[in-house]
Order: C-alpha cells, then structure tokens, then sequence
C-alpha cells in the first residue's frame, strides 16, 4: 500500500488452501503470491539481484493493538446470524487453505517481521501478524446467555516471513509486486517522475522463476502503462509462458492501516479486457471476497486501476490544500472568521461532505507529493502544461502553507529566534503512525533552524529518536544548526523553558489531560461496535472474522481490558537478552501520557506562545492558563 509504507527489498507469497480463508496482514513492502501446497519453509536466504542498492526507507517501531471487526457467526439451525448486518452475505470466503510468504532480501528486516518488535507501527498490527504468523492455542469461551461454552480449534499458522525469494516465487499462483517507486532524483523527468527500477528488477526475478500460468499482481503505486511494461519484460523472458497482469493499487492509510484492511471502502483490480484477463481478475477478487463485500470489489481496466491510484491521492490532497488556503484568508480577514466554522458549514453540503477538510499546517508523508507529481508529469508528457499546473498548485498551497506558520512563529516572536528554546510537539507525519519520512515538522525545523535558535527540541510519542535525527540530518543543515536540535523522550523535557511551543501532529495526548479522552483523534471515525451474538453451542466453526467479533463481546463482558480475551495467543519468543527495541523507549511508542497544560504553563518562557498547527487544543483554556495562542485559520488570536 503505497498510503501505508512500500519499501524496496521486500516480498510476500500465498500458496495453499485449508479451511476458511484466514485473513493475513502481508507486508505492505513486498513481493506477495498465492501459491499451491507444499511450500517449504524458509531456511537459508536466497542471493537475489532485484533492488539491490536501493535505499531502506521503511522505519522501524513496534505497537500492539485490537481493531473492532465485524463478524458473523453460525445459530443453532445452521445458518449465519450477522453480529453486524452491514457485512454482505454474499460475500463468504471463496477459497481455502491460503499461506502467505512474505520476502524479502532484507534479513534484518525480515528476522523483525518474526519478532515481537515489527519494523513498523500501526494500531492491531503485531496481534494480526501474531494469530497469522503464530498459529492460535485451542480454547473454549463462556459468554452469558450462550448455553454451551464456543470451542476454537487452534489455528495453523499461515504466515510466513524469509529470504527465500526464488522458491517462494516458484511454487506462487499469484504474485504481488510492492516495491517501492520513488521520485526519481536524476535524470530525465528528474523531481517528477516516478522511478520503476525496482518494478523492473522485481518483475526480471519473477520473470525467470514463476510457474507457469502464474497471475502477477502491481501493488505498488506505479505510473500508466507500469502493467504494460511487466508484460513486455514476463515477454522477454518467457515469451512461451502466458502470464496475466494485474493491477490491484493499495489504499491503506498510515494510522488506521488495520482498519482499512478489515472495512475497505473499495478494491480495485484492473485487468485486460480479454477473457483470460477477466479471468485472472475473478481469481483475485474471490480472494479479496472472503472478507470484502463484493459490492466493494471494483474491476476496471489496467490503466484506468493505474491512474485512478494516482488521482485518489492527489484528490485528497486537493481538498487539505483547499481548505488550508481557506484558513490563510480567514487568518487575513481580520474579522474573526473561523476555518472550522467554514469547514463545517460547507462539509454538510452532501456533494462534499466533511472529510479531508480539517484545516492544519498542511500534508506530509511519502505518498500525497510523490503521486502528484507524477500526474502533473504525466499531463505535462500529454502536452497538457494547464492540468499539470492545476495539479501542481495543490503542492505550492502546501508548501506556503507550512512556510506562512514558521513565519508566524518568528514574527509573533519579535522576529527573531536568537537565545530562544523552541519546542517542537509532534513529529510524524501524521498521528498513529511511526513514518517521518517528508514530515511537515522536517521543513518547518529547517525554517525555524535558520534562525539559529538556542535550541529547537523534538517530541514524538510515536517516532524513535534515530528515525527522527536521520531525517533532519538530511534536510541540509549546517553542523551548527543540527547542534541545536534536540530530541527529547518526554513531552516535559521538551517544554521546560521553552518561549514557545509547536503542535505539528495531531496526537490526542497533545489535547492535554483536560481534553484528552476524547477517544480516537478527530478526523477518524471508528466502526460500530455489534453487541449481540446469534452463536450457540459448542464446536461453532467460525471464521476469523467472526472470532475477531467473539473476542469484542468477550471484552465486553471483561472487568479487565485484554489484548487476548480469548487467551488463544501463543507466547512471543522472547527477544535476546541484548535486544535493543526492548529497552525504554527505543524505537518504538515512548511516552504516552497527555500533556498537562496547567503543569506546561509553570515550565515555559514567557510569552508561553502556543503554535497549534492541527488545531487540537482548547484556545480559551489554554488562554485562560497563560498561553498565548495562535491556531490555524482563526481570524482571532489568543493573546
């Protein structure tokens, strides 16, 4: 998924078939396939050529969560009583005994995809990769009102991460292509267009070593024509061999990746418009079809799957830098105009609707900027400089609208940073997730850096303090401006003795203690929880889904909340003794306590300015507290 995180050296792969169609959470870096049965296991790596020297860029972090699932489950006359009546009926699993090997030439990253500490953070993710990876124990659950106890068979795993890229391709029946396509750095279309080197190379592997009448997938976010060109290449070097192409574009967003996965808004596969191409597409779809609503399982073509990729994320940025430059003009009015206030009358108009219309220091991540600038190239290679530009301007609102809130800073600062403490709340691109890659907080610590400050420290509950020095140390600073960076473990240490403080992320812990249990972070909505169970009597052969809605009525029912209600978990391995991610807060989720405002107030500098970039905290009562507050898009200042 090229929202969640595609890395360069990785794969997956799904052979076999064996009871309900289990679900799995493969890398989202990966070469991935359905494979038949008698897949070995991996032992030693296999040398392979593809991607080699392409740069990691997959940060590591670990984190434990329970995602809500829908779920239904079987009644005492044999048919399925939905727990949640939006899941289809229709839609039951199609195929069985399905394993998924996951590859990758990595082998550090793929011995901590077998470890308790997975190379990258997202809610629910390490207890899906543990039922998957690790199999389940037997168990029996008692719930009130339910006559017999439910028995769980234990569960096969049918996860698998290794080295073992060749044999794992040999024995595939579908193979997914998700390596990395960044924007190019030299060369032709240098700064715009994307680069498929490694589309390339991973297609060469699978070229020489997959079966016959094997289906390649691209999973990547790749430019018009990237399904065309795997085809010239299985061409080349089998042009005795008939493979389909597919494209299946991933829409996983960072923080609710899980979520996404359970409740997709959509699937889409793209195929040829020829019979085998339509065929090759029901196999996927049958796939997708044992959790997915088949009305939410779209198939277009190729190229329309490829480009609509493309547009879906650059459509999504168009609306944050739509209302971003709504909130300068408010800023500008002067008359006490609100964004939110605009943000909320204009999002209850049914043909908008409200999403993506939170006003805030602007977009960052891997994906929003990489993907428009490929389609403003495309255009421009279409002789359509007009819609290029159209596209583009999307990331010049962007880009003011981070440089405009590191101007505010110094201005209501009396234009100078010099012997100042800045504290920078919030590093991550986006909250719920450990990806700082092209973080809007990067650009604006370089703004701010340029000040030469007496210091500019970092806190991020969510982000490892390597990760986050990698990533400024790239953005061309001196040695003497990175000297005055500093990366704190505590929001504490972070606001003692600072003149003002920065919000760049929307983290919930930032609302402070008074506001902070709000729940999820505004802007996410989470799924209905089902409260009844249709289920009676013992030996009930459930689904994974329907298990996943067993354990929530479980927790329901339980006086202490549980990552494990059913107690189906089998141990981790436990780490070496020498295991760094072990340790306090290394690499993964550090501190999570909610700022105390009143406590944050006594710490501070005047004039105590408050930045909020996201627009989370309470303006009056942190104006009440002493602060001075400057938010985005609000005609009025605190101060």
């Amino acid at each position: 998924m090229d929202n969640f995180r595609q890395s360069q050296q990785s794969g997956s792969v799904t052979p076999s078939m064996r009871g309900h169609l289990n679900r799995s959470f493969p890398s989202s870096q990966s070469i991935a396939s359905t494979a038949s049965p008698g897949m070995s296991t991996p032992n030693s790596w296999s040398a392979n050529e593809w991607l080699r020297g392409t740069p990691d860029t997959s940060p590591p972090s670990s984190g434990v969560g329970s995602p809500e699932l829908k779920a239904k489950l079987p009644s005492e006359d044999g048919s399925v009583s939905p727990v949640e009546e939006s899941i289809d009926p229709t839609s039951g699993p199609a195929a069985k005994n399905i394993l998924v090997n996951v590859v990758d030439l990595n082998e550090q990253r793929v011995a901590a995809w077998n470890s308790a500490h997975l190379p990258i953070h997202e809610d629910g993710l390490l207890k899906v990769v543990r039922v998957a990876r690790d199999g389940t124990l037997d168990t029996a659950v008692s719930l009130p009102g339910l006559a017999h106890p439910i028995e769980l068979k234990a569960r096969q795993p049918n996860l698998v991460f290794s080295t073992n890229v060749v044999e794992a391709i040999a024995e595939a029946d579908i193979i997914f292509i998700c390596v990395n396509t960044p924007t190019k750095m030299q060369g032709l279309g240098a700064g715009s267009m994307a680069d498929v080197s490694a589309v390339e190379g991973a297609t060469r592997t699978v070229a020489k070593h997959a079966r016959e009448g094997a289906i390649i997938v691209e999973k990547s976010t790749v430019p018009c024509g990237t399904a065309r060109m795997i085809q010239d290449i299985l061409r080349h070097y089998r042009p005795d061999t008939s493979f389909e192409v597919l494209s299946n574009p991933e829409f996983l967003a960072e923080g609710t990746a899980v979520e996404n996965l359970m409740h997709p808004d959509r699937i889409l596969i793209g195929s040829s418009r020829s019979l085998a191409g339509f065929q090759a597409a029901a196999v996927l779809k049958d796939v997708y079809a044992a959790w997915v609503p088949t009305r939410r399982i779209v198939t277009v073509n190729t190229f329309s799957s490829e480009l609509a990729k493309l547009v879906a994320n650059t459509m999504l940025a168009q609306r944050i830098s739509s209302i971003n430059a709504v909130s300068a003009m408010c800023e500008e009015i002067g008359l006490g105009a609100d964004v939110d206030d605009v943000s909320l009358a204009i999002g209850k108009d049914m043909r908008l609707g409200p999403k993506f219309l939170q006003a805030g220091v602007g977009f960052g991540g891997s994906c929003f900027e990489k993907d428009i600038l490929n389609l403003a190239y495309l255009a421009r290679e279409l002789h359509l400089d007009v819609v290029a530009e159209y596209w583009l301007a999307v990331l010049k609102i962007n880009e003011d609208q981070r440089q405009r809130f590191a101007r505010n800073v110094v201005r209501e600062l009396n234009g100078s940073l010099r012997g100042k403490k800045i504290a920078v709340l919030g590093f991550a691109f986006k909250d719920g997730t450990n990806d700082t890659r092209n973080s809007i907080a990067v650009h604006i610590i370089k703004d701010l850096a340029s000040e030469m400050p007496r210091e500019i420290a970092v806190f991020d509950p969510g982000c490892a303090a390597a990760d986050i020095l990698e990533e400024i140390q790239g953005i061309g600073l001196s040695p003497a401006q990175v000297e005055r960076v500093k990366i704190c473990s505590s929001w504490r240490e972070c606001v003692q003795g600072a003149s003002a403080a920065c919000i760049l992320t929307q983290w919930k812990q930032f609302r402070g203690r008074q506001l902070g249990n709000l729940g999820a972070t505004a802007g996410k909505s989470a799924k209905p929880a089902g409260h009844g169970l249709a289920a009676d009597g013992p030996g009930a052969d459930l689904t994974e889904m329907g298990i996943m809605g067993l354990e929530r009525r479980t927790r329901q029912e339980a006086s202490a909340p549980s990552d494990d209600p059913l107690g189906r978990l089998r141990p981790l391995i436990p780490c070496p003794a020498d295991c760094s991610h072990c340790g306090i807060g290394a690499g993964g989720m550090q501190d999570q306590e909610a700022v105390d405002w009143v406590e944050a107030a006594g710490m501070m500098q005047e004039p105590r300015w408050v930045f909020d970039g996201r627009n989370v905290v309470d303006h009056i009562e942190l104006q009440g507290l002493g602060f001075r507050v400057r938010g985005i898009g609000k005609g009025f200042h605190a101060s």
